[in-house]
């Protein structure tokens, strides 16, 4: 998998991307939640952020994002990654080039995630994150710079 970074050209495979994994992990389609994947463009980049895409054999098959907060912070979203490309370190690659790219703008990153994503929060621990707060099933982390 290579990583690069988001052009528009993408925006339906990486809607399917993040909406297959959603899916997988029993949640649905929120019109609030989930309208960045419309615009992609405004939300991340028109605010100083980033998002990355995950590539195998020229499609889509993960992604992350990071968020321009107020202040001189952001939270890193997105890090989604297909089902058959788990395991092998893709979905660290994809978290490390939005942690780099937050460590290199930002002075201090939150991210959120849910409970049951053991892997997810393990990663996110061993490279510094600190529990935060538990609101709505949600895991906030944090880590500053």
């Amino acid at each position: 998998m290579i990583i690069q970074s988001y052009d528009e050209s993408r925006k339906e495979e990486v809607r399917d991307v993040v909406l297959e994994v959603l899916l997988e992990h029993g949640f649905a389609y929120d019109r609030l939640k989930d309208s960045d994947l419309n615009d992609i463009n405004g939300y991340y980049f028109a605010k100083g952020g980033t998002f990355f895409v995950g590539l195998a054999d020229g499609r889509v098959v993960g992604t992350a994002g990071v968020r321009k907060l107020e202040g001189k912070r952001c939270e890193i979203r997105r890090i989604y990654l297909k089902e058959n490309f788990r395991g092998k370190g893709n979905g660290k690659k994809l978290f490390l080039a939005a942690l780099d790219f937050a460590e290199k703008n930002c002075s201090g990153v939150v991210l959120k995630t849910d409970s049951t994503l053991k892997k997810a929060i393990g990663m996110y621990l061993k490279h510094g994150f600190t529990f935060l707060k538990e609101e709505k099933g949600y895991l906030y982390y944090e880590k500053e710079f």
